[in-house]
C-alpha cells in the first residue's frame, strides 16, 4: 500500500481524532494546509416521496466519527437513524412530502458536534441537476473549469474559462480574448477577467490555477497574463495600447506576465514577469533565434504551457508554471506569501545545475535530445513521488524533485497523457502510466514514481514490425480500476496498434478494451471507476467485455473536441463521490450532476486528499486528465489512511448558510 505519514490532531467539535501530539522522540511530520470545508450537505428529491441525502466526512476527522441525520418538517424534528451512522455518508429518506430541512451532526465519543442544514421542497419536480446561468457573450463557449472556496465559507465556487475563436499552436489564425469568470454554486456571477488580445486562445495557452496560496482561507486565481489584460476590478495590466499579434495571430514578442488575482473580486494582487521568457532575457526574439532554441520559429514549441499546484515544502502550496516540452523544457515554482509573488526555483532541462552534468535515462538508452528535454506530455501530475512528504512534478516521462532539480528521466519522450497514483497496490509507493507518441518500444509503459524504474512496457506495433521507425504513436492512454478480478488499475490505449487491456503488472487480461479512452468518475458506489466520455457515464462489464450506459446528461455537451472532457469533474458536494459539471448545448448554462445511487462505502472527502485536491487544480491544463487520489480504491482494499492535513479557516469566515434551494 502507498506510504503515508501519521496524523496528529486534537479533538474538535467536528469530531476530530484525539490522538494527541508528537512526542520529542517522534520524527517531525509535515502537516499540509488544506481549505476549510463545510459538510457539503445536499438533498435530492427522487420522486415518489424519496429523498437522497449526502454529506462529507472531513479530512482531519477520526475514523471513529459517526453521524446523526435529522428531518425537520411542520415544526417537528425526528432522527432518521436508530444508531449513529458509521458505514456511509449518505441516506435515502422515505415518505417525504412538502418543504423539509435535513440536519446532519457528527458524533464523537457520544457527543454531537456542529450541525449542517439543507432545506428543499421534496414534492417539487427536480430536473436532475443544478443550473448555473452563464450569460455567455456572443461567439463564446464555456470551456474548462476549476473549483475553489473564494470567500471562505467552506463551499466551493466555480471558475470557468470562456473561449471564442481558438487555435492549436500548430495553426495560424487570430483568436478572441480569453475570459475567466467566477460563479457561486447558486448561480451568481462574481467577476470577469479579460486576458486581452495578447494572450492567444487554445488548449495549450491558458492554464489557470485556483488554490489558497497565501493561507488566508480563501482561494486565489493565478495565470499567465499580457499587456492589456483587464482584471475583475477593471484595472489594466501592462500597456493596454499594445498589440503584439503577428499576421498569423501568434504572439511572439512583447512582455509576458504572471498574475495572482483575488478570488473574491478578481482584482490583480501582484504581477511579475513570466519566466521562462521566449528566450532567456529576450522578449522579442527573431524567428531564426526561436528556431535555433526551440526547434521551430513560428510559435509552436515555445508556446506550450503547463501548470499545476504542489506542496513543495510539504506544508504550503506553490504554483507551477512551465514552457516547452517537445524540446527544451523550463519549469518554475512560485510562492504567493504576504501579498507578493516570488519565484521559489527554476528548472532548465539543459542546465547542469538542474539535471546534473551527465544525466542518463532510467532505461539506459541515449536519445537525440539531452535526457531531460523532450520528455513532457500535454498534461502533468503532482504527487509525493519519492515518499518524503513533499510533492514532485511528474512532467510526463521525467520527474522534477521538490527542490527544482531533476529526480530522474525515463528518456521515453513525449506522450499525450499520463496517470499517477497507487496503480499497483502490491508494490510500495506510487506508479505512473504513460504513453509514447513516437513509434518505439514504449508505446505504453508504467514506471515507479520514486526512481523511474520501468515496471513494464508495450511496443507500438510499427516499432515491432520495422525496427523502431518514428511515427505517430498512441494518441490516448488511461489507467483506471475497472475490473475487480485483478488488483490495481487496468490500462489501455488508443492508436498505434496496441490492443487489449493490461493489468497493473502489464499482463494482457482481455483482447477487447473499452471504447472510451478519456475521463473517469466515481459514480455508482461500488469502488470501481466508471468511464466518463462526452456527456455520458458508462460501466465496464468485465464479464461481457462491453460498456453499459449508466447516465446521460441530456442537453449537455463536452469540451475540447475528441478529448470529450467535462468543464470539471470533482468531489464538490455530498459524499466522497464525484460531481460532473457540463455546459449545455446552447452554451448558456452549466449543469451540475451528482449521483443519487446509495453506497455503503465511506471515505473522507477526496478534496482533503492532497494529491486529489491538487489534481483538481491542474485538471484544466492542456489535454485535461482525470484526478487520482494518493491511495488505492478497490472492493478488496484496506481502509484508506487518514491524510496528514490541517484545515485553514479564514480569519473572518463567511456566515454559514442553509444551502438548500
Amino acid at each position: 500500500m502507498h506510504r503515508t505519514l501519521p496524523l496528529f490532531l486534537t479533538a474538535l467539535s467536528l469530531g476530530l481524532s484525539s490522538a494527541g501530539t508528537a512526542s520529542a522522540e517522534e520524527p517531525t511530520t509535515l502537516m499540509r494546509k488544506v481549505e476549510y470545508l463545510d459538510r457539503g450537505l445536499v438533498a435530492v428529491p427522487l420522486g415518489h416521496g424519496q429523498v437522497y441525502v449526502g454529506w462529507r466526512m472531513l479530512g482531519p476527522e477520526s475514523d471513529a466519527v459517526a453521524f446523526n441525520l435529522y428531518r425537520r418538517a411542520d415544526g417537528e424534528t425526528v432522527r432518521l437513524n436508530d444508531e449513529p451512522i458509521t458505514d456511509s455518508t449518505n441516506f435515502t429518506d422515505e415518505a417525504v412530502r412538502g418543504r423539509v430541512t435535513y440536519i446532519v451532526k457528527p458524533v464523537f465519543d457520544g457527543e454531537e458536534g456542529a450541525e449542517a442544514t439543507y432545506t428543499l421542497d421534496a414534492s417539487a419536480e427536480f430536473p436532475g441537476y443544478w443550473s448555473i446561468p452563464l450569460n455567455t457573450p456572443d461567439g463564446y463557449r464555456p470551456n474548462d473549469g476549476s473549483a475553489g472556496d473564494l470567500d471562505g465559507d467552506g463551499r466551493y465556487e466555480l471558475i470557468v474559462k470562456f473561449e471564442g475563436r481558438a487555435q492549436d499552436n500548430s495553426r495560424s489564425g487570430v483568436t478572441d480574448p480569453v475570459l475567466l469568470r467566477a460563479y457561486t454554486l447558486d448561480g451568481e456571477m462574481l467577476w470577469e477577467i479579460n486576458l486581452g488580445i495578447n494572450i492567444r486562445a487554445g488548449a495549450h495557452y491558458t492554464q489557470f490555477q485556483v488554490y489558497d496560496y497565501d493561507g488566508d482561507g480563501r482561494a486565489e486565481v493565478m495565470c499567465k497574463t499580457g499587456d492589456g489584460t483587464v482584471d475583475g476590478a477593471g484595472k489594466v495590466i501592462g500597456n493596454g495600447k499594445l498589440d503584439h499579434r503577428n499576421d498569423g495571430g501568434y504572439i511572439l514578442k512583447g512582455r509576458e506576465y504572471l498574475t495572482v488575482f483575488d478570488g473574491q473580486t478578481g482584482e490583480a494582487l501582484d504581477t511579475v514577469r513570466y519566466w521562462p521568457q521566449r528566450l532567456p532575457d529576450n522578449d522579442n526574439p527573431t524567428g531564426d533565434e526561436m528556431k535555433a532554441f526551440w526547434g521551430d520559429g513560428y510559435g509552436n514549441r515555445l508556446d506550450r504551457f503547463l501548470a499545476g499546484t504542489a506542496y513543495l515544502d510539504g506544508e504550503r502550496p506553490s504554483a507551477i508554471f512551465s514552457r516547452g516540452y517537445y524540446t527544451r523544457t523550463f519549469i518554475a515554482a512560485y510562492d504567493f506569501r504576504d501579498g507578493k509573488l516570488t519565484r521559489r526555483w527554476a528548472f532548465d532541462s539543459e542546465d547542469p545545475a538542474s539535471v546534473g552534468d551527465n544525466p542518463r535515462s532510467t532505461d539506459g538508452r541515449d536519445y537525440r535530445w539531452p535526457v531531460y528535454s523532450g520528455q513532457g506530455d500535454h498534461s502533468l501530475s503532482i504527487a509525493d513521488a519519492d515518499g518524503d512528504g513533499k510533492d514532485e512534478v511528474i512532467f510526463g516521462a521525467m520527474v522534477v524533485d521538490d527542490d527544482g532539480t531533476g529526480l530522474f528521466s525515463t528518456g521515453h519522450g513525449h506522450g499525450d497523457a499520463l496517470h499517477a497514483g497507487d496503480l499497483d497496490p502490491e508494490r510500495p509507493g506510487l506508479e505512473v502510466f504513460n504513453i509514447q507518441e513516437r513509434f518505439d518500444d514504449a508505446g505504453a509503459y508504467m514506471y515507479a514514481a520514486e526512481d523511474g524504474t520501468i515496471l513494464w512496457k508495450k511496443p507500438s506495433v510499427k516499432a515491432a514490425e520495422s525496427g523502431g521507425d518514428r511515427g505517430e504513436g498512441p494518441g490516448r492512454g488511461v489507467a483506471f480500476n475497472i475490473d475487480p478480478r485483478y488488483p490495481g488499475s487496468e490500462s489501455w490505449t488508443a492508436g498505434a496498434g496496441l490492443t487489449g487491456v493490461w493489468d497493473a503488472k502489464g499482463n494482457l487480461i482481455g483482447e477487447t478494451k473499452p471504447r472510451s479512452v478519456n475521463f473517469a468518475i466515481y459514480w455508482d458506489g461500488d469502488l470501481l471507476r466508471e468511464l466518463l466520455d462526452k456527456n455520458h457515464i458508462s460501466k465496464w462489464n468485465w464479464e461481457s467485455h462491453e460498456t453499459e450506459r449508466l447516465f446521460t446528461a441530456e442537453g449537455c455537451r463536452s469540451n475540447n473536441g475528441t478529448k470529450s472532457t467535462p468543464t470539471l469533474s470533482a468531489d464538490l458536494i455530498g459524499d466522497w463521490r464525484e460531481e460532473l459539471v457540463l455546459p449545455t448545448e446552447d452554451n448558456q448554462e452549466l449543469r451540475i450532476f451528482t449521483t443519487t445511487i446509495p453506497t455503503q462505502h465511506r471515505f473522507r472527502t477526496l478534496m482533503h486528499d492532497p494529491q486529489y485536491r491538487v489534481a483538481i487544480a491542474w485538471q484544466n491544463t492542456a489535454y485535461n486528465q482525470p484526478p487520482h487520489p494518493s491511495f488505492y480504491i478497490d472492493p478488496a482494499m484496506d481502509p484508506p489512511p487518514a491524510p496528514n492535513v490541517e484545515m485553514v479557516e479564514p480569519a473572518e469566515k463567511a456566515a454559514a448558510l442553509d444551502h438548500g434551494r
